[in-house]
């Protein structure tokens, strides 16, 4: 890994471990780094962030941002945005050049509608479910690595989605990800309380069942305030429609994250331009995904997620192949 991300992940401490039924969440602390910029959520109220359609008629994989601030603003990997012609969700971090605009890739989360809500997107107050992500980076990994684009598996997306809607027992009528976590809004307003942003909190890292799921860190503590219940939300999704869920025992939280923290030091990435500032860091190791944007000597965000299996009808493919080319031999 990049020595400038194992410095970063090396320098961060674990706060007091918080928990609600089988979820556990150690805050990540740390100092903020030099560089400033916006979240989203900042440059939205005040104004100074546009996101649109590219044209009238749009295109699913890509949105148009207008930066109109002195300072960057961070858009963050798997943050939802909501309106337009249908909902979407970034594929990577992307740091929006002040004064600027740019073209960004993003991935569908709202299948059955194509029309407008609105002229311009603004937050749904959701990041998406952290086996989603996962999903998404391992294939945007695979494609910056086949054609040095930032695409995603669009049917992926769709099928974590409608995975997700399957355990909930909600059937949205645009097959959005957002109906789903509103149809659950109540058990995730009792989870996020449990969650609060610690002083010094620049990140968290989540495990489920005992198990380490993945993690979040920023350079700026102010920018992971906003982002915070976003996050906590995400994984807390997952968690409730867990019908596995166990809690585990006599697991040392710190320990275990600290294993997975270990193994992702341990990675070999590989360095890509990015679409705003910085590079982006890619990782796909065997157990492990994610990928960490560098700008200016600092590691602005990084984003890492134990790798599952695909879900429903899609990994019974899946199995159904393996056989074959088991029988073939």
């Amino acid at each position: 890994m990049e020595q400038v991300i194992t410095n970063r992940l090396k320098a961060l401490q674990f706060g007091e471990p918080q928990q609600y039924k089988h979820i556990t969440i150690l805050p990540l602390l740390a100092p903020d780094g030099i560089f400033q910029y916006r979240s989203l959520s900042e440059a939205l109220r005040l104004g100074e962030i546009t996101i649109t359609e590219v044209s009238q008629g749009g295109s699913v994989p890509e949105l148009l941002v207008i930066n109109r601030g002195s300072v960057p603003v961070l858009l963050v990997d798997g943050e939802e945005l909501a309106g337009a012609k249908q909902n979407r969700v970034l594929n990577t971090s992307i740091l929006v050049k002040e004064s600027s605009e740019a073209r960004i890739p993003v991935s569908c989360t709202e299948q059955g509608r194509w029309s407008y809500l609105s002229a311009a997107f603004g937050e749904s107050g959701n990041v998406m479910s952290h086996k989603a992500r996962a999903r998404k980076s391992s294939s945007v990994t695979e494609n910056l690595h086949q054609s040095a684009t930032y695409c995603s598996d669009q049917s992926g997306v769709w099928s974590e989605i409608q995975e997700l809607q399957k355990k909930a027992q909600h059937r949205s009528p645009t097959n959005a990800m957002n109906d789903v976590f509103k149809a659950r809004e109540e058990e995730l307003i009792e989870a996020a309380a449990r969650f609060e942003c610690r002083t010094g909190q620049v990140g968290l890292i989540v495990l489920r069942n005992g198990v380490a799921c993945g993690f979040d860190v920023f350079s700026l503590g102010d920018a992971y305030r906003m982002i915070h219940r976003k996050l906590v939300r995400s994984h807390a999704l997952e968690g409730l429609l867990d019908q596995e869920a166990a809690p585990a025992p006599g697991v040392e939280p710190v320990a275990v994250a600290r294993a997975f923290m270990d193994q992702v030091e341990k990675a070999v990435d590989k360095r890509f331009e990015s679409k705003g500032l910085g590079f982006d860091h890619r990782c796909d190791s065997a157990g492990q995904v994610g990928s960490a944007l560098v700008h200016e000597g600092e590691v602005i965000h990084s984003a890492f997620f134990r790798k599952e299996s695909p879900s429903g009808p899609e990994a019974e493919d899946m199995a159904s192949m393996m056989m074959r080319r088991r029988f073939r031999r």
